[in-house]
């Protein structure tokens, strides 16, 4: 591991020559930095540019992940080899991803790629069946709700997607439940009708209490309508390993899709898991969100370390959590129907770091991962965003908007939506600003804004417009004459509205 410890200590001594540079200096120096750090990949932009780093840091990162035997792993996952060396399985969740007509993937033998599509043929026929009415309720009436019974990956996933592509719903209504507090399933069951309800239970090895604890509770549910058990097969299927045990449930083997133990429950939403998902937005938005997941996919095992997006993000997350001592993670999605992606996000990264114990079985020497965690923009800003900009903790910030092609330079403002952003004070600028006077010597007192007046009238658009869209602009003036300009924005022009510095601003 000489190389790897090498590469470590070369971090390590650089961080030191370099933690007094700030955001803003680095940006002074450098008028090519937005554009020497963006990557864009099928309309999806990828900002690293307002993050404590410069070319060489990256440089040095992209070398310790050379050192760490980062490619050789990456190329044993693609192939199939058994990494999770704790469960002696492999990693395949890229596999569910794959096109019909991908080469051979294969695990203890078997081409996986030919399984994959044959359970995912079965779920989406399964899907379309209910959509199009041809799979009825027991007396006849066609389904009009969907309850996807999980826990865990098994619902965070599909919850979250299903949300995120609320514009391509369908006809069916799907709900989940996860919470054992029976208020969860209550309340969701009330209004429904159980002649037109399917329940769909997610369970890999069909016993996770929580899961047949509300399992058992729909039955019920189900039996109180008077509705007899042959007919149950009609109104629930199953997503488990465990076929003998969902039949035993009173579930037709023909109505048990399969999962595979090489994929782990937070990678799940693009298996058989994601059912839920394939009822709301139906097959060919279920297709297109796989094909998007496998070009992102083929960008991580093909694209060199210093452009490829998943391993930039990995690293500069290791960059903040081990040499800027970054404790915390906060995701801010900009876009409402992306509310579910931070809690989906803490699972995904929280459950894959938390480890204390390398591959070998030694103490892991370094910060695996930082606390993730976060709420939908515009919200959090009137909530903890105070401690971010003004408190003394060391924070790191990913914000989410959705992006417009189009969008050919970032908006002339510090912060703005879509950008990865890690804009912490160092311990030396919290002291100068704890210290600096105004020209009496005294602290800066807090300013006040005087009131304005009322009347607003629009400014006329100047000759040369920016290569990004502007949202509408009106100028106010204050009670002493001074000009305010303001932003009046709406619909999908909020996702160009710049993010108000809050405080002092960044550094």
């Amino acid at each position: 591991m000489t190389a790897y410890s090498d590469a470590w200590q070369a971090l390590e001594a650089y961080h030191a020559d370099t933690q007094h540079v700030t955001l803003r200096e680095r940006f002074a120096a450098d008028a090519e930095r937005f554009n020497n750090m963006h990557e864009i990949l099928h309309g999806l932009l990828f900002d690293y540019s307002k993050n404590r780093l410069d070319e060489n840091t990256l440089d040095l990162l992209c070398q310790l992940a050379e050192a760490a035997d980062l490619p050789q792993y990456m190329q044993a996952m693609s192939s199939g080899e058994k990494i999770n060396t704790s469960e002696h399985r492999a990693v395949l969740h890229t596999a569910l991803r794959l096109p019909a007509n991908a080469k051979p993937v294969y695990v203890d033998g078997e081409n996986i790629v030919s399984k994959v599509h044959h359970e995912l043929n079965r779920t989406l026929e399964f899907a379309r069946q209910l959509l199009d009415g041809t799979h009825a309720g027991i007396t006849g009436k066609p389904i009009t709700d969907l309850v996807h019974i999980g826990i865990g990956g098994s619902d965070l996933g599909p919850r979250m997607a299903t949300q995120a592509l609320q514009p391509y719903w369908k006809n069916i209504r799907v709900h989940f439940v996860s919470n054992s507090d029976d208020a969860d399933l209550t309340q969701t069951l009330l209004g429904l009708n159980p002649e037109t309800t399917v329940f769909s239970i997610a369970s890999k090895s069909f016993r996770t209490p929580e899961t047949l604890l509300n399992a058992y509770a729909a039955r019920t549910w189900y039996r109180d309508a008077g509705l007899p058990d042959s007919g149950i097969y009609r109104h629930f299927c199953a997503i488990s390993a465990d076929v003998a045990a969902a039949q035993n449930f009173g579930i037709s083997p023909d109505k048990v899709f399969a999962m595979s133990d090489w994929v782990g429950g937070r990678y799940s939403v693009w298996s058989p898991i994601g059912l839920p998902l394939m009822v709301a937005v139906g097959e060919k938005a279920f297709r297109k969100m796989l094909a998007g997941a496998h070009a992102m996919d083929t960008h991580f095992f093909e694209t060199p370390f210093r452009r490829n997006i998943p391993v930039l993000m990995a690293l500069i997350n290791v960059w903040y959590n081990n040499f800027q001592h970054s404790d915390g993670q906060t995701v801010v999605p900009y876009s409402h129907n992306m509310r579910l992606f931070t809690p989906w996000l803490n699972q995904l990264d929280m459950e894959s770091l938390g480890k204390q114990r390398t591959s070998d079985g030694q103490p892991v020497s370094c910060t695996t991962g930082g606390i993730v965690f976060g709420d939908e923009g515009v919200n959090c800003q009137h909530a903890y965003f105070q401690l971010l900009h003004q408190g003394t903790r060391r924070d790191s910030r990913r914000l989410y908007r959705p992006h417009d092609h189009n969008l050919r330079q970032p908006p002339p403002t510090p912060l703005y939506r879509c950008q990865r952003l890690r804009t912490s004070r160092s311990a030396d600028e919290r002291q100068d600003l704890r210290r600096s006077p105004n020209r009496t010597g005294r602290p800066t007192p807090r300013r006040t804004r005087p009131p304005c007046t009322a009347e607003r009238v629009p400014r006329q658009p100047s000759e040369q417009q920016p290569a990004y869209r502007q949202p509408d602009t009106f100028q106010s003036r204050h009670a002493d004459g001074r000009l305010r300009t303001s932003h009046l924005c709406s619909g999908r022009d909020l996702a160009y509205q710049p993010l108000r510095p809050m405080g002092r601003g960044i550094r």
